[in-house]
């Protein structure tokens, strides 16, 4: 059976706080663990006034503290704004604080602006090291070798799950060349999907962390009781969609009856959320079924992004009853 797990955006919703996000990010957590998921992902993103996990390996911890057998990871951390050292030492605390249960997904990109980037003070050369910064921190979670002069502590033997993440078909081809599970963000960028997956699983080769090709897919869920309070939940990701990419990002807005935006806009957003299942209960069970079918995913990342926190605990409640 497919597993079923979370990538939460800590959502920062308009009339709410920074405070009140992380709190529910927590809530959902518990929430998820109660319902059988397999694991709660939150991801790095800065310079984003509706996302509260910028620091995201001390969310993960709060999160971590506050469960006791759902994995809690990150989904992911952009390596380029980070030395595999000091990754290698958080994901190696958080480990030995919650042996067994931590998961460490890697993305390529820096998760921001360019000025955003530059402030923290990474890759300002512009290049990209980001499969030898894999494979570099694949080594500091190693045993430690006689004469090493430098250790990751904690980190070194840590038991920590690594994954690849993407959006091309670059991480698929690294994740298959290291032999480590891959992770595609169809959620948001769809395009290359079937063809990383083709890709990854071609090319896999199995390694110690893996022996054979495991794919988790990112899928929107936003569930209802009925479909038409489902598409009016929906409109909150679409407006916050169409703030990013005119250049106004914020907090997420509430539903809005009678969205109406700009066609290009309008368009791009229809494209870049394709692999959403929106409706009831029934529509959800469907649309979740017709998607594995299609894909073979070893596991769903549901993100089911909705400015009610309330609402939002009831989709994962309908996401979790779709696949029994």
């Amino acid at each position: 059976m497919t597993k079923l797990s979370v990538l939460d955006l800590a959502p920062i919703v308009e009339g709410s706080t920074t405070k009140q996000a992380l709190e529910n990010s927590l809530d959902l957590a518990r929430h998820a663990e109660r319902l059988g998921y397999n694991r709660f992902w939150l991801a790095e993103h800065h310079n984003m006034p509706g996302i509260a996990s910028a620091a995201t390996a001390v969310v993960i911890a709060n999160v971590a503290a506050g469960t006791n057998t759902i994995r809690v990871g990150a989904g992911g951390i952009m390596l380029p704004n980070h030395a595999p050292l000091m990754v290698a030492e958080a994901f190696g605390t958080l480990a030995e604080l919650h042996p067994g249960r931590i998961d460490l997904g890697l993305g390529r990109a820096p998760g921001t602006d360019q000025a955003t980037m530059r402030a923290l003070r990474r890759n300002l050369g512009g290049t990209d090291t980001f499969p030898q910064d894999v494979v570099e921190l694949m080594n500091w979670f190693e045993p430690p070798v006689p004469g090493q002069t430098i250790q990751a502590v904690p980190g070194s033997g840590a038991e920590v799950e690594m994954w690849i993440l993407g959006s091309s078909l670059f991480g698929a081809q690294l994740a298959a060349h290291l032999g480590l599970p891959y992770a595609f963000a169809s959620h948001f960028a769809p395009g290359d999907m079937m063809g990383a997956i083709e890709i990854y699983r071609e090319r896999f080769r199995p390694s110690p962390r893996l022996q054979k090709p495991y794919v988790m897919l990112g899928l929107n869920v936003i569930g209802a009781e009925t479909d038409e309070e489902a598409k009016l939940l929906f409109t909150s990701i679409q407006q916050a969609f169409a703030n990013l990419r005119l250049g106004r990002p914020g907090k997420m807005p509430p539903p809005k009856l009678g969205l109406q935006l700009d066609p290009m806009v309008e368009h791009g957003i229809a494209q870049a959320l394709s692999c959403s299942v929106v409706g009831n209960p029934e529509t959800v069970k469907r649309g979740i079924a017709e998607f594995i079918a299609r894909t073979g995913a070893d596991e769903l990342m549901v993100t089911g992004s909705i400015w009610d926190h309330q609402k939002r605990l009831r989709t994962y409640e309908i996401a979790a009853e779709a696949i029994g």
